[in-house]
């Protein structure tokens, strides 16, 4: 066995099959990563920008923005660059720091998701203990460790993958270095690896999901008995689209590594991983910032002080 295994240099890069229309797609691929860039750019700068979204929610949108174009940066624009110049070729390196920064940014967004639902549940069920469990000095932590968690999984996956073999062929059926994809070329026994990664959605995915699911009878039932109109509506907004996002990003982690894999598994991932990695961070700023009143009212404000000047 030892003998057939080579020392890998570089990987590639699959893809989606090229066809008329490889055009369209680059086209619609490169507009969902500029709205991604300027929905999520958007948010930075206007919490930035405003005191008035200097509170806990939008603290965690802050880093969320930030999660979401780091997550799109770093498989779309090797994409959008394979589809143009047709080179599908990533050296060996690039490909493992690839792998371990989608890693490290899914977890990271999991678990900011997570901070999110507690600092909603806190703010609906306990709002006199509001200022005092989401503190100033509670926030950052709570960052902090979403941070410090999601890249201690990635590593964890990433030195798991650095121990295999690899040897030829070196084809990545996918359009970048998705973790799955880059175990099916190993030349050795992965068990370990799929369990970690099943551990890790477990951890990372199924029991966050639960709480979230479970805390939120709660949440209902306490913006039922709100009295005013105002808050009822409010209140039922932040959770709504709470839930859209949760449910965007969890559900489609969870068909990705924990579902059955269907008859053409490879086709399927593909699909999922653009959905996860383009088109989720595209739309959380739609769902979850850019419609609120607060974001609204920022945005007018800043262009009544651009047109003041």
């Amino acid at each position: 066995m030892a003998g057939n295994q080579t020392s890998v240099t570089e990987f590639l890069l699959l893809g989606f099959p090229l066809s008329p229309r490889t055009q369209l797609l680059l086209g619609l691929f490169s507009l969902g990563y500029a709205l991604t860039l300027l929905g999520n750019g958007a948010i930075l700068g206007l919490v930035l920008l405003d005191s008035r979204l200097h509170t806990p929610m939008y603290f965690f949108l802050f880093h969320l923005a930030i999660v979401d174009i780091s997550y799109a940066s770093n498989n779309v624009p090797k994409m959008l660059v394979n589809l143009v110049y047709k080179k599908n070729t990533i050296s060996f390196a690039p490909c493992i720091i690839q792998t371990f920064l989608y890693m490290a940014f899914a977890h990271m967004e999991c678990l900011i998701l997570v901070a999110m639902s507690y600092d909603r549940y806190v703010a609906i069920c306990h709002p006199l203990r509001y200022s005092v469990i989401m503190s100033w000095r509670a926030c950052p932590a709570q960052a902090v460790t979403s941070w410090a968690c999601g890249s201690l999984l990635a590593l964890v996956h990433v030195v798991l993958i650095l121990r295999l073999p690899f040897c030829g062929p070196h084809e990545i059926n996918h359009f970048f270095c998705e973790v799955l994809s880059v175990l099916k070329l190993a030349c050795a026994d992965t068990r370990l690896n799929q369990v970690v990664i099943f551990a890790a959605c477990v951890f990372i995915v199924v029991g966050p999901l639960c709480v979230v699911l479970v805390s939120y009878p709660r949440i209902l039932s306490a913006i039922l008995s709100i009295q005013s109109g105002e808050g009822h509506r409010k209140a039922f907004s932040t959770c709504s689209s709470h839930l859209c996002v949760v449910g965007l990003f969890f559900g489609t982690a969870i068909v990705m590594y924990m579902a059955p894999k269907s008859r053409h598994p490879e086709e399927q991932q593909k699909v999922l991983s653009l959905f996860y990695s383009l088109f989720t961070p595209m739309l959380n700023p739609l769902i979850y910032s850019l419609r609120k009143a607060e974001v609204k009212g920022t945005l007018r404000r800043v262009k009544w002080k651009r047109r003041s000047i």
